[in-house]
């Protein structure tokens, strides 16, 4: 059992130190999020999406009996950092479905807008036979 100890340290360490190195990432995107600078996620980075698709694999391997049979400590920062990842990844998620909705409610807000101004005007005259057609267009450049 001493055996299964030191071959499992190596593999718990690694899992911290991606944690780690994921969560920094997540929360500088939280923050860039927060100051409504979208351009700069890291997480856009292919390094850290790599890195990401190796936690996920890792991750998906491993066996919590693994952890039970580490040195305390050891497992002690395993958790800590498994639980700050989902707390700081379930914020980053809840701040991208923010940003998410607000965009799409912009690109509603202004083709609703376009079909506005390009309806007929409403008078309390007899009705017309013709519906208007959509316009089709999400944006309308005023400029053309």
């Amino acid at each position: 059992m001493t055996q299964t100890k030191l071959e499992d340290t190596p593999r718990i360490e690694r899992l911290i130190v991606m944690a780690e190195r994921l969560i920094a990432a997540l929360e500088s995107d939280i923050a860039e999020l927060k100051n409504g600078h979208t351009a700069a996620l890291r997480t856009n980075d292919p390094e850290i999406q790599t890195l990401s698709a190796l936690y996920g694999r890792e991750a998906l391997g491993f066996d919590p009996r693994l952890a039970q049979s580490a040195p305390p400590s050891l497992r002690q920062r395993f958790i800590a950092i498994t639980a700050k990842f989902r707390e700081v990844l379930q914020l980053h998620a809840r701040m991208i479905a923010r940003v998410k909705n607000a965009s799409e409610g912009l690109v509603r807000a202004i083709a609703s807008e376009v079909e506005r101004m390009h309806a007929p005007t409403r008078t309390y005259g007899p009705r017309l036979d013709v519906t208007p057609k959509s316009s089709g267009a999400m944006v309308f450049n005023k400029v053309v």
